[in-house]
């Protein structure tokens, strides 16, 4: 088990004893070629968790000391009132000893096993214990070290942090994190602490004791997630990368359900859907313990996504799930999609029922082609992001510019994110409208102003540049695609296309293009970098550690990654070279 990137992102020199050293931030590690996986186009990664992980101290800290604000005032008050009422003073002061005694206990096993005091209760409900509500530093496990570099960065570079436990099943990477801590100074020494064991019985050995744990495996994350959910304390923060894109996206709808228990849509928002099957799988991983989870930042980069959330315990809010869930209807012939919420509640009094979500979304055809509909999910239809989050993490970011190696990428990242609209699930994609109709596009700004002046909000997604998410309906949509089809005519086209059953319908909503004030967003009017190319060729995932290289990975790794070092063999047995090479008997 060996994560997605080992390193990358630094500077490198030749070691005198055989070895590469690789730095990166503040980290160095040293390096024996292919001998423990890694990765240089990582370094997103990892710089991305570093300032997540810097906020979460920071609001771990402002949390605490909320708690510890809210007990001195409910005491306060209980005196006052002791006070105020004489006859029934004794009773009173030794139910408040009582209160004072639990919540001195409650602490105190927080305390012990390290955990934030959150405002929630579920986060002092223990039994035993003394003390008086001390916050320790905060406790990492990185569950798939391999070289311990991420390790190591957490360690030296976040402050708040207490103890960074690196684990990995691999003897080879285990003695490289060791060497790697030794070569990183007395800070390292002190604070990470390697393990040799397989992630998911180590994170069940240690039940909520983890203040963060951090997920990145070489590919799909779904065996680590049912103990991971269980080795974070409440309140605390999973962070999880998967990067099997490819099913996650839709080219194996069957592996992504055995895996995920979601079915994937091949819609332009499958990387997008990507982020929420993946929320939606460790959301049902913390329901089987009475806990949900909280994002706080969901990002796709690169060839991966990673999702930074929050868990908590409470099996009433757990109630809520089904109205966080959704089924998604994607029609086969045009872009329109719909969804379908799995639950929904009815109020009555002070009561609340939870009832399934009215049924069904679509009629079997689609009301604007005609075409029948593919359905996948379940995915996380509730909002990805927690905007207030994103915007202290940008802040610390800009702040700190000098401290991330990949500042550009993870800063033009955070940008798109704060300018999302948070209550709008997956996009359409502006080209692949004007595909289906087989007509010239509107400029974004020209579309955005339509859809603004229709009276209904627009923004753009750090999934895709040519994405755009909004709150209006798809009829909507259609609408003002015909509108401008009127001004731009197309070609004929065969009836039975979808692009001609749409536009043979007249537009309900006549379109207004005129420019809209808020048709840019803040980062396009100031001319922002919002989206990055790649900084080399070849960007993407590596091999696994281990894995001989021959000609076939050309595409990820260059051809100068195969000088001297291909294994033709592996590539195609010789007999099996040989047989194909002999003319056929029967030319």
């Amino acid at each position: 088990m060996h994560e997605t990137g080992g390193g990358g992102g630094g500077t490198m020199s030749a070691d005198p004893q055989d070895y590469t050293i690789i730095k990166e931030g503040e980290a160095e590690i040293l390096m024996r070629k292919n001998e423990v996986f890694y990765n240089p186009s990582q370094v997103d990664n990892r710089d991305m968790s570093i300032a997540v992980l810097r906020t979460f101290i920071s609001k771990r800290k402002q949390e605490h000391e909320a708690y510890l604000l809210k007990r001195t005032k409910a005491a306060t008050k209980a005196s006052e009132k002791d006070s105020s009422e004489p006859a029934g003073e004794a009773a009173d002061e030794s139910l408040m000893n009582d209160e004072e005694a639990n919540g001195e206990c409650e602490v105190s096993e927080e305390v012990h096993q390290d955990e934030p005091c959150s405002i929630s209760k579920e986060s002092v409900k223990t039994p035993e214990g003394k003390g008086r509500g001390e916050l320790k530093p905060a406790r990492v496990l990185e569950a798939l070290a391999a070289s311990g570099l991420r390790s190591l960065r957490y360690a030296r570079e976040v402050e708040g942090i207490g103890q960074v436990v690196a684990v990995d099943n691999d003897k080879v990477s285990v003695e490289a994190c060791k060497r790697n801590i030794k070569f990183n100074g007395s800070v390292a020494c002190s604070k990470v602490e390697p393990h040799l064991a397989d992630a998911r019985v180590f994170m069940l050995t240690h039940p909520k004791e983890f203040d963060v744990v951090d997920l990145d495996p070489y590919g799909a994350p779904s065996v680590f997630l049912d103990s991971a959910v269980q080795s974070v304390v409440d309140g605390g923060m999973l962070m999880c990368t998967a990067t099997d894109m490819a099913v996650l996206c839709g080219s194996s709808g069957e592996v992504c359900y055995s895996k995920y228990g979601s079915y994937p849509s091949r819609g332009k928002y499958c990387h997008e859907m990507a982020l929420r099957i993946l929320l939606a799988c460790i959301e049902s991983h913390a329901n089987r313990y009475k806990r949900y989870i909280v994002p706080v930042l969901s990002v796709k980069m690169g060839f991966y996504v990673r999702v930074f959330v929050r868990i908590y315990t409470s099996a009433s809010a757990m109630k809520n799930t089904p109205l966080k869930l959704s089924y998604v209807y994607q029609c086969i012939g045009c872009d329109s999609f719909h969804l379908q919420p799995i639950g929904r509640t009815m109020s009555k009094n002070n009561s609340v029922r939870y009832l399934p979500g009215f049924g069904p979304a679509v009629h079997q055809e689609c009301s604007d082609c005609g075409k029948k509909f593919n359905m996948g999910g379940p995915i996380w239809s509730a909002p990805i992001h927690d905007q207030e989050w994103v915007t202290s993490i940008l802040a610390d970011v800009k702040s700190m510019q000098d401290r991330y190696p990949a500042y550009a990428r993870i800063s033009a990242a955070l940008t798109n994110v704060s300018e999302e609209l948070p209550d709008v699930p997956l996009f359409v994609s502006l080209h692949s409208l004007c595909a289906t109709l087989k007509c010239t596009s509107p400029s974004a700004v020209i579309f955005r102003s339509a859809v603004i002046n229709a009276g209904y909000r627009i923004s753009g997604t750090h999934v895709n540049p040519l994405g755009l998410k909004s709150d209006a309906p798809m009829d909507v949509i259609w609408d003002i695609m015909r509108c401008w089809v009127k001004n731009h005519p197309v070609k004929p086209q065969p009836p039975d296309q979808p692009g001609s059953v749409i536009l043979a319908k007249e537009p309900v909503l006549q379109a207004n293009f005129a420019r809209a004030v808020a048709s840019l967003s803040k980062a396009q009017a100031k001319k922002v970098t919002r989206f990055l190319p790649n900084p080399e060729r070849h960007w993407g995932p590596k091999l696994r550690a281990g894995r001989k290289i021959t000609s076939k990975h050309i595409s990820l790794l260059g051809p100068q990654a195969l000088n001297g070092t291909v294994d033709h063999e592996d590539e195609e047995p010789t007999a099996k070279r040989q047989k194909a090479q002999e003319p056929s008997t029967n030319s």
